[in-house]
């Protein structure tokens, strides 16, 4: 039902940027770098005709913000596949494989604002694929957060979690759903946010090489590792916030794509197939930092393309295969004037009736870079991951 994780890597390609860079480039570089499989929080033109003609897999999404007009009206829902997924689906086109309705829209921090409108568009969608002539290989999905599901704090194991019990239904009902069209079930798994202020938390166990960790058990089942743990559970503890660091990203990076392509599956779904996609691609500095800081810098390439460091999709560690950066991008020139010693150093605006002077100041602050321009920030560095799971 779903492809074999082994020999490929997925990755969330996020365009929440000021300055992106060229989509050509951008795919140019992920074939370059083995990634055949991307993913979108909406459909983009420009980024899918840059697809045309590849072998990536691609997953579109539907933003939150549309699940009311979807839901309501089947011809709204059957226009948006007609010019987002029919449009490229010819030969050579672009390999569309999910539709995602929505993201994330269980989140309690939403207070329940998207729940009524999520199994209708789900059904829309995927029926005006279906009669689009591609249901069978195009498939409607939701993308669920990790808090989706809970276990009681008498019992915090894996196989005691269960749905949050206000939408246990129906979650059920999208459940059922997405197992009768032969959909997956997707979730969003960050080993590290939910509690990221827990500072009792075992570090190693937030990776995959079994360092200096005490495991966790559950009855049959030994856990080593808090991505199995989550995936256990679609839950679970996460990694304390001062952890994050590009080492620990590459860390954790790494050894997710050995544990996927191992096909080891996990303690409780041994064997099975696990398809991901890191998130995310690139740093996207136009991004909310209510969270923190750290949304502006999610991803394994820098805002210009540079990768900030090594990474094997193959997951053989091979010195030869580490990223390589996107290239043909264009930076603003460098510029500098000799003032033969007339500059003056002011604290003050030296802009006077017509003659304006922009503004730029640049403060370093710790080992980031902090740019103010016109009094926008442009703030770290974490990694995470988007799982799908056949059901």
């Amino acid at each position: 039902m779903l492809s074999s994780c082994l020999g490929s890597a997925g990755v969330n390609w996020g365009t929440m940027a000021t300055h992106q860079l060229p989509p050509n480039n951008v795919v140019k570089m992920l074939i370059v770098d083995g990634f055949d499989k991307v993913k979108f929080f909406e459909a983009d033109e420009v980024i899918l005709n840059a697809l045309v003609g590849t072998d990536i897999e691609v997953m579109l999404a539907i933003p939150n913000y549309m699940l009311k007009d979807l839901s309501s009206d089947s011809l709204i829902a059957a226009s948006w596949v007609e010019a987002n997924v029919s449009a490229y689906a010819y030969t050579n086109g672009v390999k569309i494989r999910y539709v995602a309705v929505g993201n994330e829209p269980f989140l309690e921090t939403y207070n329940g604002t998207y729940l009524q409108y999520i199994l209708p568009t789900l059904k829309n969608v995927q029926e005006s694929l279906n009669k689009a002539g591609l249901g069978t290989e195009v498939k409607a999905t939701i993308l669920f957060n990790a808090g989706i599901n809970f276990s009681p704090e008498s019992n915090q194991v894996p196989s005691a979690g269960d749905f949050r019990p206000e939408a246990r239904d129906l979650t059920l009902q999208i459940v059922q759903y997405l197992y009768s069209n032969n959909a997956p079930f997707v979730v969003n798994i960050y080993p590290f946010l939910n509690l990221y202020g827990n500072i009792y938390f075992p570090l190693d166990f937030a990776f995959f090489d079994r360092s200096k960790v005490k495991p966790v058990r559950d009855g049959d089942h030994v856990y080593t590792n808090v991505f199995d743990a989550n995936f256990g559970t679609l839950g679970g503890q996460q990694m304390e916030i001062k952890t994050l660091n590009i080492e620990n990203a590459m860390r954790f990076n790494q050894g997710l794509i050995e544990h996927c392509l191992s096909e080891q599956g996990t303690p409780a779904r041994k064997g099975k197939k696990i398809e991901v996609y890191l998130f995310s691609l690139i740093d996207e500095n136009a991004k909310s930092i209510a969270p923190g800081n750290f949304e502006r810098h999610w991803g394994m390439f820098e805002f210009d393309g540079k990768p900030k460091y090594e990474l094997d999709l193959s997951g053989r560690m091979q010195k030869d295969k580490g990223l390589v950066a996107v290239e043909g991008v264009n930076y603003m020139q460098k510029k500098d004037c000799d003032f033969d010693d007339l500059a003056v150093v002011t604290d003050g605006d030296p802009s006077d009736d017509k003659c304006r002077f922009p503004v730029m100041i640049a403060v370093a602050v710790g080992h980031s870079l902090v740019v103010l321009l016109h009094k926008k920030l442009l703030c770290i560095l974490v990694a995470a991951i988007l799982v799908l799971m056949d059901v």
